[in-house]
Parts: structure tokens; sequence; C-alpha cells
């Protein structure tokens, strides 16, 4: 009897071993598939980008090309490679390009560090925060292209300007949105710091900027276009180089393909920083998990 329950026993451990390898080979098998749809589904929404951008530029050829628009006024493609290629011979372009990406890396890293620091006093001082937040809200409120010439006539006809002008434009709602991002933070977790000992800034430190990193990371991809936009406006106004003057003086000398080249040039850049932003969203992501 002894020997027959020892066999039953080995008989019953071999069928669970036999149905665990089982389940965790099913769901290794399901985990590839689902990686694997994902896979094909990024690439099909990159193949489907592709086609768009490929489409929209064929018309717009052929469009030129056969008379439906006027090429002087649209320009096409084509002319666009030709304006580019002649500017980039004398190296004009590569000035306006570097000017304009100094300028907007240099706004955006000073709205990144005044957002987080301000964001940190008014979550430290409570009277503070009540005190300010309504008159962020109104200066995030206000027209930043009308405050350009007097940013002007204020700070001078220089770099430093348009860098302000850039940072105008994002600064007042990035601190809104971060701070309100801090606010968001579990009290649970801040209550077990405190639970355990911890003073202020170790809630600061430990819990509320670590929350919020992504939280910055998504504002700052939002507020990226918003930096090139300002940057552009305090360019039109004020410099004699960058993409912005140069769209601004290929209006008025009636040099169009150099105003449609530089808007798409803009665009490029726009999404050549979105880009980043996003890697460096993706980079944190895995490294958190």
């Amino acid at each position: 009897m002894r020997i027959e329950s020892e066999k039953k026993n080995v008989c019953l451990s071999e069928a669970l071993s036999d149905k665990h390898a089982k389940t965790e080979k099913s769901y290794d098998s399901n985990q590839e598939l689902f990686l694997k749809k994902q896979k094909q589904h990024r690439k099909r929404v990159r193949f489907l980008r592709a086609i768009i951008i490929l489409a929209f530029l064929a018309l717009w050829e052929t469009a030129a090309y056969l008379g439906w628009i006027d090429d002087f006024i649209f320009s096409s493609p084509s002319r666009l490679a030709l304006c580019f290629i002649n500017l980039a011979q004398g190296g004009v372009i590569w000035q306006h390009i570097r000017i304009t990406l100094l300028e907007t890396i240099v706004s955006f890293l000073l709205v990144v560090g005044i957002t987080v620091l301000a964001s940190i006093l008014l979550w430290s001082k409570k009277s503070i925060s009540e005190t300010v937040e309504p008159y962020l809200v109104i200066l995030n409120s206000l027209p930043k292209s009308a405050l350009a010439p007097l940013l002007i006539v204020w700070l001078g006809a220089n770099y430093r300007t348009i860098i302000v002008t850039g940072m105008s434009v994002a600064i007042f709602g990035s601190i809104l949105s971060l701070y309100q991002g801090f606010l968001g933070v579990d009290p649970d977790r801040i209550r077990l710091i405190e639970t355990l000992g911890g003073k202020r800034r170790h809630v600061l430190t430990k819990v509320v900027l670590p929350a919020n990193i992504p939280n910055l990371l998504s504002i700052m991809k939002v507020d990226i276009g918003l930096f090139l936009v300002g940057v552009v406006i305090g360019e039109f106004i004020s410099s004699r180089c960058g993409l912005g003057y140069m769209i601004i003086y290929g209006s008025q000398v009636f040099k169009l393909d150099w105003v449609i080249l530089g808007i798409v040039i803009l665009c490029m850049i726009a999404m050549g920083l979105y880009e980043i932003l996003v890697l460096m969203e993706k980079w944190y992501r895995k490294k958190i998990c």
C-alpha cells in the first residue's frame, strides 16, 4: 500500500509539473505573439506616415508641374530642394538653422530649470502658491506675440530678447502644470515617508520629484513647439539671422521659396526635438520598470 501511495504521489507530481510547464509555454507563446503584434503595428504606423508625406509631396509637385497652382506663390518640392542646395552651398541656410536651434535649446533649458525651481517653491510654501497662482494664470493668458515688441524696447534687439521671447510663450503654463502635478502625488506615499520620520525635503526628493519626471517630460513635449514659435516671433522683429528672419525677409522681397523652405525646416526641427523627448521618455520608463 505504501509503495502504491508513493507511486500515486510521483505521478501526481509529474502531472502537476507537466501542467505547469505547459502553462509557462502557453504564457511565453502569448507574450511573443503580443510583442509581435505590437511590432507589426508600429511598422504599419511608420509606413502609413511615410505614405502620407510622400503622397502629399507627389501631389504638390504634380499640381505645380501641371499648372493647377502657381509655383511662384506655392512653390514645389523640386523648387524647395533647389533653393536649399543653393543656400547650403553658400552656407547661409546652416547659419540660420544654427542660430534658431541654439536659441530654442537655450530657451528650453532655462524654462525647464525655472519651472522645476518655481514649482518646488510653490509646493514648499503654501502661502506663496496661494498668493502667486492667480498672477501666473493671468500671465499665461497674455498674448505673447504682443509682448515681443515691448521686450525689444526693454531689453534691446539682441539674442537675449529672442531667448526671453521664446521662454515667455511657455514658462507660465509649464509652472502651473508641473505644480498641479506636485499636488496630485498620492498622499499615502507622502504620509508613509512622514510616518518613517522623513522631513519635507525627503518627501520632495523621494516621492514628489520622481513621481513627476514623466509629467515634466510630457509638459516639455507639448512646449517644445511653443519655444520654437516664440523664438521665431522674436526673430521676425529684432533679428538679422535665423529662420524667422529668413522667412520675414523672403516675404518682403517676394522670395517665397525662402519663406516656404523656412517653414518646412521649422517643422522638421520641431519634429526632431519632439522625437528626442519621446526617446528620453521611453528610456526613463524602461529604466524604472
